[in-house]
């Protein structure tokens, strides 16, 4: 029997308050699940309640649109999905294109990957600094009007940029990175949703596991996209450790994990922020999904604040080329190399 968990909204759309962020069973951490492991996990997170599902058609090059596809559709009235579209494969390689024509080829190639003729949420993995987001947005406004998709959502873009997608068209959702060692969000776009009726969709809202407990001093395996990352870096990894143990110290005192804490404080934000923790471990997605059922105290939260300042964190969030693609805002003297 599926649990019933706590619910947040997402447009027109009510989904369970944590979902599941789908990428790292097929892209860019290491080490990968097997098949059977990924699908394992995500049939349990349905079972146990979560009812939002976030993949990509950069994910794996389509592998992760792919696992989704053949693993859940057969449940398809029991979830909402969400894909992105703009970042992806081109010519074998990661690349951006927001060009309508191209949005309109990577909906179709998400569509039959994910074996369904509906996204409930398709949003802009990116802002391609060379088409106007009018017309990006325009592209998936025809999807809609076809059917195609339900919603529309914007990922790592500024307040400016939503005000401006969301004059043509009510956008649903904004997702960014969001967990206590990367507050960008709370410069401009919180404030923005709130004004718009859009929901926030927190992706790492676990640090990309550094807040878990799940990196060490040894950093990420070779390949693993977070070793081009500077906060996995020395001497930034050891400086960004230091402030994690001093989050599970606050956690144990608490009687909760640190991966709990840091959920349960993004949830805390804002009542339309919805984390969407990512996992290879269905001990570790049970783990999250506690995290609803706590009662936590707000100067427990104003402990994580005093932890986590603006400039306490060492290191940029992405590597040179990664961040050039950004629209987030940024705080005074944030280091973005």
């Amino acid at each position: 029997m599926t649990d019933a968990l706590p619910a947040r909204k997402i447009g027109p759309h009510t989904v369970s308050a944590i979902g599941l962020g789908c990428m790292n069973l097929s892209h860019a951490y290491l080490p990968r699940p097997e098949p059977e492991q990924a699908e394992r996990l995500l049939l349990h997170a349905l079972d146990r309640g979560v009812t939002f599902f976030d993949t990509a058609a950069l994910y794996g090059f389509g592998a992760n649109e792919e696992l989704v596809g053949r693993t859940l559709m057969h449940r398809r009235t029991e979830f909402t999905l969400a894909s992105k579209c703009v970042l992806g494969e081109i010519d074998g390689k990661r690349g951006l294109d927001g060009s309508p024509a191209a949005i309109g080829r990577v909906l179709e190639d998400s569509l039959r990957r994910l074996k369904t003729d509906h996204i409930d949420l398709y949003y802009l993995h990116r802002l391609d600094a060379k088409v106007p987001i009018e017309e990006s947005v325009g592209a998936l406004v025809r999807a809609v009007e076809a059917g195609k998709i339900g919603a529309i959502g914007l990922s790592e873009m500024s307040a400016a940029t939503l005000r401006r997608a969301h004059a043509v068209h009510p956008i649903a959702a904004m997702q960014t990175e969001y967990s206590p060692w990367s507050r960008n969000a709370e410069l401009a776009v919180l404030d923005a949703c709130a004004e718009l009726g859009a929901a926030f969709v927190a992706f790492s809202p676990l640090a990309r596991g550094l807040l878990a407990g799940n990196v060490g001093l040894e950093g990420v395996p070779k390949g693993d996209i977070r070793g081009a990352m500077p906060r996995f870096q020395s001497p930034h990894l050891e400086a960004n450790l230091a402030l994690a143990g001093r989050l599970k110290a606050l956690a144990d005192e608490a009687g909760c994990t640190a991966a709990q804490l840091c959920l349960a404080w993004l949830l805390s934000r804002r009542d339309f922020v919805v984390p969407i923790p990512g996992t290879t471990s269905v001990a570790h997605l049970d783990e999250d999904l506690v995290t609803l059922s706590l009662d936590l105290p707000d100067d427990l939260f104003a402990g994580v604040d005093a932890i986590f300042t603006f400039e306490a964190v060492s290191g940029a969030r992405y590597p040179k080329d990664a961040q050039a693609q950004i629209d987030t805002e940024t705080w005074a003297g944030e280091p973005l190399a």
